[in-house]
């Protein structure tokens, strides 16, 4: 036999360190496919957690919309006055018609004071400015 010739013994070895080397590298690929199975399975259920997240608030009916605190009147006596003059009337009124009514002198200070005040109370929800200068109990 010659050197470029190879015996049947030195085949049948290259052969097993061949089938060695191929069997390494099919475990080595299953453990990667292992892994990844792996990986995948813990996105699949990530996904899914969402999935029913989603649904479950989807589900959830609308909370009832929540009112405004109520306006707070306030402390000086003249806004009390002047709320117990809307209770009394359900027709919108001017500043003079308030004066009038809680017997404030007709007197152009007194009617812009009173003004200002009607204006406060609009700002804060308390009374409706219907138009310039015309004020009313808000309505529901």
């Amino acid at each position: 036999m010659t050197d470029g010739e190879l015996t049947l013994g030195a085949l049948l070895v290259r052969f097993d360190e061949r089938e060695r080397e191929i069997a390494a590298q099919a475990e080595a690929a299953q453990e990667k496919i292992a892994e990844l199975t792996a990986l995948l399975d813990g996105l699949d259920t990530a996904a899914e957690e969402i999935r029913i997240t989603r649904k479950t608030l989807l589900e959830l009916p609308d909370p009832p919309p929540s009112e405004p605190p109520a306006a707070k009147l306030p402390d000086h006596p003249a806004y009390q006055q002047i709320m117990a003059v809307f209770a009394a009337t359900d027709a919108p009124l001017r500043a003079r018609a308030v004066c009038e009514a809680m017997d404030v002198e007709i007197a152009p200070s007194d009617i812009n004071n009173v003004r200002l005040k009607l204006k406060r109370l609009a700002e804060r929800g308390i009374l409706a400015e219907t138009e310039q200068g015309l004020f009313t109990l808000p309505r529901p």
